[in-house]
């Protein structure tokens, strides 16, 4: 029998009593789509999953993207699967959404541990509604009527001009040749729940539109503080056969970088999300 356990009061909930090699259909994974929609964050422990039954299983939970819209696959038979290798720049100490930086960023993702360091190497996720409740309301109904820019450039647009050539992935039916700022509402609705959070972040939320320069960094220094809170977050301390899958559209992440030169690989798989909307 599937059990979940919450984690904490705002995010997080642990399931067990389920093998995912046997969630195959979108039928089988509605139940785990709806508690990810109320959790947000939801942990799979002890589980043996290939590269092909990753796949799959995220296929169960909604459609799944190329691994990037530039960095490609694992492999031809694995285009969905993105390696993160912290010995080749797969790391990323800093809060952030996926890919936000495009215009129709992932739904959530599913994460897999393939290598982990004996220490170290824990993973953060922040409950992005609880960050929009803890605002005073005067700073919420501010922030209702805020667009900002996202920009991947400073991550990615290196690696796609020298090491791609200029040629990225296919993302949402567009070859990607370059990476130009998308703008996302500050608050984001939820489509399956109608509950409002933050969707902006440190890595990818580089400017707030309609307002100056030095209130667009004082108002992103709030919502990154908020962000940043210790009591909106859950800690992963990943162990072999872990899986964890997110709602990108309400949280973020942080993947903590205390573990040095030693090895660590994770493979990631999106699933297609939709174009924010705000209030």
């Amino acid at each position: 029998m599937t059990v979940l356990e919450q984690l904490t009061p705002t995010i997080g909930a642990r399931v067990s009593g389920i093998d995912l090699n046997d969630v195959r259909t979108r039928a089988d994974g509605a139940p785990l789509r709806a508690a990810l929609a109320e959790h947000k964050v939801l942990v799979f422990g002890g589980q043996e999953l290939t590269p092909t039954a990753h796949r799959d299983f995220a296929a169960a939970l909604g459609e799944t993207t190329r691994a990037h819209p530039v960095v490609p696959g694992l492999d031809a038979e694995h285009p969905e699967i993105y390696v993160l290798d912290a010995g080749d720049g797969g790391k990323a100490p800093v809060w952030h959404t996926d890919v936000t930086f495009m215009t129709h960023p992932p739904l959530g993702s599913v994460l897999r541990a393939v290598a982990l360091p004996p220490t170290g190497g824990d993973t953060c996720w922040t409950d992005l509604e609880a960050a929009y409740r803890s605002l005073s309301p005067f700073v919420q109904e501010l922030a209702d009527k805020l667009t900002a820019l996202h920009d991947g450039r400073k991550d990615f647009e290196e690696y796609l001009r020298d090491r791609l050539g200029g040629e990225g992935n296919t993302w949402e039916g567009e070859r990607i040749r370059s990476l130009e700022p998308v703008e996302h509402p500050v608050v984001r609705v939820h489509p399956e729940t109608g509950r409002r959070s933050l969707f902006v972040n440190p890595g990818f939320t580089t400017q707030l539109l309609g307002v100056t320069e030095v209130e667009s960094r004082a108002l992103l220094d709030v919502f990154f503080a908020a962000i940043g809170r210790p009591e909106f977050t859950v800690r992963h301390r990943w162990t072999p056969g872990d899986v964890v899958v997110w709602d990108n559209r309400s949280t973020a992440h942080y993947a903590v970088d205390d573990y040095g030169d030693q090895h660590r690989v994770m493979h990631r798989i999106t699933l297609r999300g939709d174009k924010p909307v705000g209030v």
